[in-house]
């Protein structure tokens, strides 16, 4: 399809998860917009990671319930609901039979059919921006385009531009510095306080 950058592979999602958490800042995120029949297009500039041995990841107590998904395929799409409203986008990372995944947490957006405004300074707000949610973008491959929601290479982010810290909202875990964000873009969710 002409006009969107190369997609990303499965080979970007098997790698650890903190890497491809590093790797996905800058990367473009495509969702089909079936109202105005073209992609929004958004950077991504904010993500946290989360593995098999982290207590504040859902595959923590193993395959079974919603930490059956992380097993699968890296690639994969998963999607959450929190507080019962707020939905949340992942991406499985790690080989099949290892368990990780990606939150991104806040995109930029770069182009929308219909020229709207969105708001997606955040993970629950970057679903709703873009009408993201579990009925039709859980366990998708998103290295693909046919199913309308997919990764493409975007911007290489040098590493001065990059902070880490700490993740967001958590009650266990919350001192691993697992959370990666593009320096002074508007669109991330929390600016640190202490950074790495």
């Amino acid at each position: 399809m002409s006009g969107i950058n190369p997609l990303l592979d499965k080979l970007f999602f098997e790698q650890e998860t903190l890497k491809v958490a590093r790797a996905l800042l800058g990367q473009h995120l495509y969702r089909w917009d079936s109202s105005t029949k073209g992609y929004i297009i958004c950077r991504i500039v904010e993500t946290e990671a989360y593995t098999q041995s982290d207590p504040a990841c859902h595959a923590y107590k193993g395959e079974k319930g919603r930490g059956a998904i992380f097993y699968k395929a890296p690639g994969r799409s998963y999607v959450y609901l929190i507080y019962g409203m707020y939905h949340c986008l992942n991406v499985i990372t790690e080989p099949v039979g290892q368990a990780g995944a990606v939150l991104i947490r806040a995109v930029e957006p770069l182009y929308h059919p219909a020229g709207s405004i969105l708001k997606t300074h955040g993970p629950g707000r970057l679903c709703t921006a873009l009408g993201i949610n579990k009925a039709e973008h859980h366990d998708l491959d998103v290295t693909q385009i046919n199913q309308g929601l997919f990764l493409t290479q975007g911007d290489v982010i040098p590493d001065e531009d990059v902070i880490t810290t700490t993740r967001i909202g958590l009650s266990v875990a919350q001192d691993y510095p697992w959370r990666f964000y593009i320096k002074d873009n508007p669109w991330v969710s929390v600016k640190a306080k202490t950074s790495h």
